[in-house]
């Protein structure tokens, strides 16, 4: 571009910005009037700049002429809305996955949800002794009623299992020697390893076996070393993997017995752990708490959300001295959870302890469902859509039980463009699957007092897309 052309050129691009509104003289737009009652005079104005900061640098950057004042006063309402939409919202899950990772995993019960509202709304005894007056500790509220569940000697709370597991690592092994079998240095999601957990208490790892065969033999040679400097043996469940074919390793018995010759603790970390029989809804064997400390386990680590129901915790049982130990290393305070946990936590436990699981939490709700109530749901669900019902499978979902799957009816519909589709409901806080290049619906995930909600949304979905 030649110098004659340049002049002009910025000459036009500086008329253009001098046309820019000021910040004060935008402010005065109607448009904005209600955004300066409804947000505020300080974010009001950030959205100003920041709409004119724009404006400033794509003129400088593309010229022509300055936006009109309305769709700037528009423009910094939308800044607006963006920045004080909340990230953190419901969704109606229709994927069939039941304890879903990414969408919150377990829902709580109404009485779960009830408790940590109450908790919320007014001050609380969180680590107050009503009766004396004197300061308590927060972990009781829900011992009593882990202890009575499972028959343990002592419980602990934390805020979730992966923090559990470094805490009693940290507090039982540091700057020694813990045994596991390589089968089972697992990756538990999210790129979190049982080897960097281990690591990052100050346990030195000594690993014994193969990764599909790990023998009695391993373990005591292993302990003998006393270069290894061994003191616990720690078994992690195999919770979000199987490993199949030629495969060997000691049960959880062998183990203790093991210990108590050595005088070295067991660790069982179970990792999602189950209250109840898992088999008695069709599915395979999960491992059950009270299973871990009848063989003898002296520590257990699970996990309050996922299959128990609750909301995102850790629960560490078992031996009094060893949990004390425990709970007495100031890590502690560090992973410790909060009220709100806490009362969610034992509502949910008290649902084990009234014997009412099944019928009360989400979870076991949904993994109870059979098929005679699922069908007409979703019998209604595709005459509403023309859709078809078709068999299908749900699954039990973070990390657990893996390769296990409930039989379950699904709604599919056959529409033009799939992947476009599924997005758009999800930007309705819908999210579905597609299978067979038809999107599938299954209702066992979603509230029965939700059906009627996410029908309309799709039938209305469904006429924007077929234009």
């Amino acid at each position: 571009m030649t110098a004659a052309v340049i002049g002009p050129v910025l000459s036009m691009t500086g008329n253009a910005l001098r046309e820019l509104p000021s910040v004060d003289a935008l402010l005065k737009h109607p448009h904005l009037a209600t955004s300066l009652e409804t947000y505020g005079r300080p974010l009001t104005i950030a959205a100003v700049r920041n709409v004119l900061q724009y404006a400033r640098s794509n003129l400088v950057r593309s010229g022509g002429s300055a936006p009109e004042q309305d769709a700037l006063a528009r423009d910094a309402m939308l800044w607006i809305s963006k920045q004080t939409k909340p990230t953190l919202r419901p969704v109606i899950n229709a994927t069939g996955v039941i304890v879903h990772t990414n969408l919150g995993r377990a829902p709580l019960s109404y009485d779960a949800r009830q408790a940590i509202l109450d908790t919320a709304r007014d001050y609380n005894t969180l680590e107050y002794d009503i009766v004396s007056g004197r300061r308590s500790k927060r972990f009781i509220h829900a011992e009593n009623l882990i202890r009575e569940i499972t028959g343990a000697e002592a419980a602990l709370v934390v805020n979730n299992n992966a923090a559990g597991l470094l805490l009693v690592l940290t507090a039982l092994a540091r700057c020694k020697g813990v045994v596991i079998s390589r089968s089972q240095l697992v990756e538990i999601g999210g790129g979190f390893r049982v080897p960097d957990i281990m690591k990052q208490s100050g346990a030195n790892l000594v690993e014994v076996g193969t990764t599909n065969r790990t023998h009695k033999d391993d373990y005591e040679q292993a302990i003998r070393d006393r270069s290894n400097l061994a003191s616990l043996i720690l078994r992690a469940h195999h919770s979000n993997f199987r490993i199949v074919g030629f495969t060997n390793e000691p049960t959880l018995v062998e183990l203790v017995h093991l210990g108590e010759q050595h005088r070295l603790p067991v660790v069982d970390d179970l990792g999602s752990g189950a209250l109840l029989d898992t088999t008695a809804f069709g599915l395979g064997h999960e491992p059950m708490v009270q299973e871990s400390l009848a063989a003898g386990a002296d520590v257990v680590c699970f996990s309050g959300d996922k299959l128990i129901g609750g909301p995102q915790s850790g629960i560490i049982i078992g031996r009094a001295d060893l949990v004390r130990k425990v709970a007495r290393h100031p890590l502690t305070r560090a992973v410790r959870p909060d009220k709100l946990c806490l009362a969610g936590l034992s509502a949910t436990l008290l649902h084990y302890l009234k014997g009412e699981a099944v019928q009360k939490i989400p979870v076991w709700r949904m993994i109870s469902m059979g098929l005679d109530e699922i069908e007409p749901r979703a019998v209604r669900f595709a005459a509403g859509l023309d859709g078809e019902v078709v068999d299908g499978l749900s699954t039990v979902g973070g990390g657990s039980l893996p390769e296990e799957t409930l039989p379950t009816r699904l709604v599919a519909l056959s529409l033009r463009s799939t992947e476009r589709f599924v997005a758009h409901l999800r930007r309705r806080h819908i999210v579905a699957r597609i299978s067979n290049d038809r999107i599938v619906f299954d209702l066992r995930t979603v509230r029965q007092e939700d059906d009627q909600r996410l029908e309309s949304e799709v039938r209305e979905l469904m006429r924007h897309h077929s234009r």
